[in-house]
C-alpha cells in the first residue's frame, strides 16, 4: 500500500482558443468591478488589447512588471491599487507580470485573474518568490494562488521560439522537482509524468512550425499540468539554485533553469530511482539528464550561464549562499558535488552520465 498525502489547490482554469473573450463574465462571477492591469513594459500594448475584453470594468494599467518581482516594484504598484481603488488584478504576460499580481494579492488579498502568455506555469501555484538585497525569498500562502486562469492557445502563437524553448523548459523543472518531492504522491507524479510528457513532445513540432496550434496546445497544457505540481508539493535543489542565482544576479529567469535543470537532475539521479525512471520515460527513455540538455540544446537554448550573464567568481559565491541555507533534497548538499554542477552549468558542459 502506498501512503501518502495529497492536497488539491481550488483554481478556476479557462482552457482553449479565444476564451479571452470571456474575460468580462469572469470578472462578473468574481463581483470585481475595478481591475488594475498589470503587465511588462514590453507586453503593454498586448495587455491593453487583451484587456479591452473587460471593457469599462478596467480601473487602470500598471505595465513595470518586472523579472524576478523585485519588492521596490511591488512597493510602486500597490501605490497604483491604492490610488486606483482596485478591487483585482488582472496579470497578463509571463512569470514576471504573474509575479507581480502574486505579490500583490499576498498583502491585499485582492482576486487575481492571469492570462498566461508563455509557458511558465507559475499562475497554477501558491508560490511566490521576491528579491530584496540580492536575494531572493520564497513563500506560500492561499492568498497567492489565482482565482482564475484564462489559458488562451491563440495568445501562444507568436511566442518566439527561443522563448517557447526556455519557458517551456522552465516548466518541466517544476514537475522534475515534483516528482522526487519529500511531498511527492502517485496523484502528483501522474500529472508531473503527463505534464513533462506534453512539452517536451511540443517543442520539436513547435520549433519546426510555431504556427502548430495542436503543438502549442500541448504546450500549454503541459505547462499548467507542471505549474500545478509545483504548487501541490515542495522545491528541492534546483528550484533552490536558481532562486539563488536569479537573486544574487538576476539572469534571465527561463534561460537560467533550462542551463541549470541538467545538471540538478544529474545530481539526483542516483538518489531518486522510482522518479528518474518516471521522467525517463516521459522524455522518451535514456539517461533524463542527458535527455533534457541535448533536447533544450537541440532547441538553441544558451546552456551556459556565463553567457547568460554569470560574472567570474558567480559559481563560488552561489555555492556559498546555496550552503548557508539548508533545505531538502533527496540528496544532501555537498560542497564540491554542488561546485562541480554550477561550474558545468556555468561552462554549459553536458552532464556526464550513469
Amino acid at each position: 500500500m502506498n501512503t501518502f498525502v495529497y492536497n488539491g489547490n481550488p483554481a478556476r482554469v479557462i482552457f482553449g482558443s479565444g476564451t479571452v473573450s470571456r474575460l468580462g463574465e469572469e470578472a462578473d462571477r468574481l463581483g470585481v468591478k475595478r481591475l488594475l492591469v498589470l503587465s511588462t513594459p514590453e507586453q503593454e500594448a498586448q495587455a491593453r488589447e487583451i484587456a479591452a475584453h473587460l471593457g469599462a470594468r478596467v480601473a487602470g494599467t500598471y505595465a513595470k512588471a518586472q523579472m524576478h518581482t523585485p519588492v521596490e516594484v511591488t512597493a510602486d504598484a500597490m501605490q497604483t491599487v491604492e490610488q486606483l481603488g482596485a478591487d483585482a488584478v488582472v496579470s497578463i504576460g509571463g512569470g514576471s507580470t504573474t509575479g507581480l499580481g502574486k505579490a500583490i494579492a499576498f498583502r491585499t488579498d485582492l482576486p487575481q485573474i492571469v492570462v498566461p502568455t508563455t509557458y511558465a506555469g507559475s499562475e497554477a501555484t501558491p508560490i511566490l518568490g521576491e528579491t530584496e538585497a540580492g536575494r531572493k525569498v520564497t513563500k506560500s500562502d492561499p492568498r497567492i494562488l489565482p482565482e482564475v486562469i484564462v489559458y488562451d492557445v491563440d495568445l501562444t502563437l507568436t511566442l518566439p521560439l527561443s522563448l517557447s524553448v526556455t519557458s517551456g523548459i522552465n516548466a518541466v523543472a517544476h514537475a522534475v522537482e515534483a516528482l522526487y518531492a519529500a511531498e511527492a504522491n502517485p496523484i502528483v507524479s501522474m500529472m508531473a509524468q503527463e505534464g513533462i510528457s506534453a512539452i517536451t513532445r511540443a517543442l520539436p513540432l513547435i520549433q519546426t512550425d510555431p504556427q502548430d496550434r495542436a503543438a502549442r496546445a500541448d504546450a500549454l497544457y503541459g505547462a499548467w499540468l507542471c505549474g500545478v505540481c509545483l504548487g501541490s508539493v515542495g522545491m528541492a535543489l534546483h528550484h533552490k539554485l536558481c532562486h539563488t542565482l536569479g537573486g544574487m544576479f538576476n539572469l534571465p529567469h527561463a534561460p537560467m533553469h533550462t542551463a541549470v535543470l541538467p545538471h540538478a537532475v544529474a545530481y539526483n539521479r542516483d538518489a531518486a530511482p522510482e522518479a528518474m525512471a518516471r521522467l525517463s520515460k516521459a522524455l522518451g527513455g535514456g539517461d533524463p539528464a542527458i535527455a533534457l540538455y541535448d533536447l533544450a540544446d537541440r532547441l538553441g537554448a544558451t546552456m551556459s550561464l556565463k553567457d547568460l550573464g554569470m560574472p567570474p567568481d558567480g559559481v563560488e559565491a552561489a555555492v556559498e549562499q546555496a550552503m548557508s541555507n539548508a533545505y531538502w533534497n533527496p540528496r544532501p548538499l555537498e560542497r564540491a558535488a554542488l561546485k562541480e554542477l554550477l561550474e558545468r552549468a556555468n561552462t554549459g558542459e553536458r552532464p556526464t552520465g550513469d
